[in-house]
C-alpha cells in the first residue's frame, strides 16, 4: 500500500501469490486471512489469487508469499515531486521496525535460518534484550505499517511523498527530488528504535551503513511548502520535521 501511497493513489484491489513445498493447508489458509483482513483495513478488495506447491524448487514447510496491488489517482492529482521546491520542509512519520528490509543482514548477525540446532535458534529468538519491548523475534516480526491512513488527509497538501525502504534514507529521499535539489536531513530529530542499536551493536556495523540498509525508525517523508507545515501537522500528529530541501543532490546529514 505504501509503494502506491507515494503517487497520491488509492487501492483498488490486491492478488497474492503463494509458492510453497509441503506447507499445510491450514497454514496456506492462515495467509491468505492476513491478505484478506490487511485489504479490508485499508478499503481494498482481494480479487484472487495462486497457490503452487513445488517440490525441488522450495524446502518443506517453506513459502514465498508475494502480492500485487493496483491503485487509482487522478492525473492532476497525481504526487511525483515536480513540486518540491528549494526550502520544502521535510516531514517525516516513524517507523515501528525494520518493515521489510535489512532481513538478509539480521538473519546472519543473529544466525536465523543458518544453525542445525532449531532449539538454539529459537532461544535466540526468544531472548529479551535491553530496550526492547518483547522478545527479539516479536521485534523483528512487527508488521510493515500502513501510512495510508496518516497521509490520506493531507495528500493535496503534500509536494512529494518518500517510502523509506531497501537503500535507507539516502536511496529514497532523493528519488523524489528534482534535479539539482538534494535533501538535509537532522537526525536527531527522532528516536531510533532500540531493534536498531541492538543490531548495530551485535554487528559491529558503521553509522552510515545502518542508515543505507534500514529506515532507522523513519518510515516516511513528506515535502511541503512551509506555509503549509502547521496545517499538514495538524492533520497528521505524528509528523515532525526531519529536514528540508537545499540545493544540492543526494542527502547531507546534519
Amino acid at each position: 500500500m505504501n509503494d502506491i501511497l507515494t503517487s497520491g493513489a488509492e487501492p483498488l484491489f490486491f492478488l497474492d501469490y503463494i509458492g510453497t513445498c509441503g506447507l499445510p493447508d491450514d497454514a496456506k489458509a492462515d495467509l491468505v486471512r492476513g491478505c484478506v483482513e490487511a485489504c479490508r483495513a485499508v478499503g481494498c478488495s482481494l480479487l484472487g489469487g495462486e497457490t503452487a506447491d513445488m517440490p525441488g524448487t522450495y524446502r518443506d514447510g517453506d513459502f514465498d508469499l508475494v502480492g500485487f496491488i493496483v491503485g487509482v489517482v487522478e492525473r492532476d492529482a497525481v504526487i511525483d515531486g515536480s513540486a518540491i521546491r528549494e526550502g520544502d520542509v521535510l516531514l517525516g512519520l516513524p517507523s515501528n521496525g525494520l518493515h521489510t528490509n535489512g532481513y538478509s543482514l539480521v538473519r546472519k548477525l543473529f544466525r536465523i535460518g543458518v544453525d542445525e540446532d532449531a532449539g538454539a535458534e529459537r532461544a535466540r529468538l526468544n531472548a529479551n534484550y535491553p530496550g526492547l519491548e518483547g522478545t527479539l523475534g516479536e521485534a523483528l516480526l512487527a508488521p510493515h505499517r500502513c501510512y495510508l491512513g496518516d497521509l490520506r488527509p493531507v495528500l493535496p497538501m503534500l509536494n512529494g511523498i518518500a517510502h523509506i525502504t531497501g537503500g535507507g534514507i539516502p536511496g529514497n529521499v532523493p528519488r523524489v527530488l528534482p534535479a539539482g535539489l538534494g535533501a538535509a536531513i537532522d537526525r536527531g530529530a527522532w528516536r531510533v528504535p532500540a531493534i536498531f542499536r541492538l543490531i548495530q551493536e551485535e554487528g559491529g556495523i558503521d553509522k552510515e551503513e545502518m542508515y543505507r540498509a534500514f529506515n532507522m525508525g523513519l518510515g516516511i517523508v513528506v515535502a511541503v511548502d512551509p506555509a503549509r507545515v502547521a496545517e499538514v501537522q495538524a492533520k497528521m500528529p505524528e509528523a515532525f520535521v526531519s529536514g528540508e530541501v537545499v540545493e544540492g543532490d543526494g542527502v547531507a546529514w546534519r
